[in-house]
């Protein structure tokens, strides 16, 4: 099964290298890896995407804990969250596919980001369904280039109970 991992970090460096050496040194792969600071500058938050039964989560869970700076580890996939990503597509723009281009941009509520007279380059964001289904949409057009974000993820509420946008980040801690 699928789980989506929030870690907040200390924003130094070394840090991703440091989770990314225990899931590879333990024999689990990454399937996607977003990482951006907070609104506090000296934390960061990791969004990883990862496969496991519960028994392997738990392991990865409490190895992460273990890491000097990790600040807060949550498997955000036991609770309702929101997640999204985002693709970059240049497609090829022969002049009887065009207006299949923006039909289908359309309907997946993407934009045309730049357009030339052989190529159109279309951003889409959502959930990784919604990505999937306009890159099989866009495939028999031709891709030419393709960029795809990692997911984000959000809960929809903390573990409190209160609303996600009503939890502060916790201060780092320093060791």
């Amino acid at each position: 099964m699928q789980h989506v991992i929030s870690v907040l970090v200390e924003n130094k460096s070394g840090v991703l290298s440091r989770v990314s050496g225990l899931f590879s040194g333990r024999g689990f792969n990454i399937d996607s890896l977003s990482v951006a600071p907070t609104l506090d500058p000296s934390a960061s938050m990791m969004t990883i995407v990862t496969q496991g039964d519960d028994r392997i989560i738990e392991q990865i869970t409490k190895q992460l804990n273990k890491l000097v700076d990790i600040i807060k580890v949550v498997d955000i996939t036991e609770n309702e969250y929101i997640e999204r990503e985002m693709v970059l597509i240049k497609v090829s723009a022969r002049q009887e596919e065009r207006a299949e281009v923006f039909r289908i941009a359309d309907i997946f509520r993407a934009r045309i980001l730049d357009s030339s007279s052989t190529s159109y380059t279309i951003e889409a964001t959502g959930d990784a369904k919604k990505i999937g289904a306009i890159v099989d949409q866009l495939r028999p057009l031709g891709i030419k280039e393709f960029m795809r974000t990692g997911r984000i993820a959000i809960a929809r509420k903390s573990e409190s109970g209160e609303p996600a946008e009503k939890v502060k980040v916790p201060r780092p801690h320093r060791r």
